[in-house]
């Protein structure tokens, strides 16, 4: 009997009707303020930024979303604050700004003191690699909307306007550098529960490809925090960068309308393989839904390609072309 392939949408989130719904909401944003504080750039960029005379001031809002479900299930919650923290550190780093300050947001269904230190230990040990201060929060009590939890925060960081990056500078011909995840990150959980529900396996099974951890431990590993990108922008020029999370890497329209031809990809955590495989998912697929082991991008002129790939870690995986998203020859759009 032939398995049924898993998809995105099949499981309950559907990017196109997501992007509708966030074109009626942001229809409605129509108010500006003049002066300082005022509005740089439209909607729609990693990070929105805001007048503050030589600087723009940059703020980001993000969450865990139902990677939670997954720590509720393994009673495990150390690590979700700094998911929660690098989810939005890291789309302020993707506009060339360095974080400065948080806030959280937690919403709950009822409260326990232990969950409650296990997510503050998460939280500090985020803000310590961002070099952010957690300067307060909101912690709600909800028990008729809330099933467990609900973990969010907000950003702040700040850039000189000559040293913002939007993407505007991509060219033709630009070299793409690649970053490796640290795995699923936080992003696609929808579909990887689906997949676990499918299968055979439980969350507390070990996991084939590395039996000292769980199935569980492995897709509960903090999405990677990438602050190695300031020294970068410091160093070399950069003409874009893009934190990949939701929807993958058609992640990477949201700095240019160029295309991408990555022809020399970033070797996928061995987690995607096993998604991929239980799932019975194409490429196609996992490449729109995951990050596949590349949760950042950043893009420079060819002569500096080699030198910013190794001064951040990374791999050049293409380069600019004239349209399109490609991978190994796979068009994703």
């Amino acid at each position: 009997m032939t398995r049924k392939k898993l998809t995105y949408a099949g499981s309950g989130v559907d990017f196109g009707q997501e992007e509708s719904t966030i074109k009626a909401l942001t229809s409605k944003f129509v108010y500006r303020k003049d002066g300082l504080g005022s509005a740089m750039m439209d909607v729609g960029h990693y990070a929105g930024l805001i007048d503050f005379g030589d600087y723009a001031l940059a703020m980001t809002t993000d969450g865990v979303g139902s990677k939670v479900l997954i720590a509720n299930e393994m009673k495990k919650w150390d690590t979700v604050g700094i998911d929660c923290i690098a989810m939005n550190v890291n789309d302020l780093l993707a506009i060339g700004a360095e974080p400065l300050a948080f806030v959280d947001y937690l919403a709950v269904e009822a409260h326990d003191d232990n969950f409650a230190k296990q997510i503050g230990e998460g939280l500090v040990k985020g803000a310590n690699i961002s070099r952010v201060s957690i300067v307060g929060g909101e912690t709600a009590t909800l028990p008729e909307l809330i099933k467990g939890f609900d973990l969010a925060g907000a950003c702040l960081g700040m850039v000189k306007k000559e040293d913002i990056i939007t993407g505007d500078a991509i060219e033709i011909g630009d070299s793409i550098i690649g970053i490796p995840s640290s795995g699923v990150h936080s992003n696609g959980y929808t579909l990887v529960r689906k997949i676990m529900e499918e299968s055979k396996h439980s969350y507390h099974d070990k996991f084939p490809y590395d039996t000292s951890k769980t199935i569980g431990e492995v897709l509960l590993e903090p999405t990677r925090i990438y602050m190695e990108v300031l020294n970068s922008i410091r160093d070399f020029d950069i003409h874009g960068l893009a934190h990949i999370t939701g929807s993958g890497l058609l992640k990477l329209r949201r700095i240019t309308e160029l295309g991408f031809d990555i022809s020399d990809p970033i070797e996928p955590c061995d987690i995607f393989k096993f998604l991929q495989k239980e799932g019975n998912i194409d490429d196609h697929e996992m490449y729109k839904t995951f990050n596949m082991g590349m949760g950042f991008v950043l893009i420079t002129s060819p002569q500096f390609a080699e030198e910013v790939a190794a001064s951040v870690d990374g791999k050049v995986v293409g380069h600019i072309c004239e349209k399109g998203i490609m991978v190994n020859g796979l068009a994703l759009e």
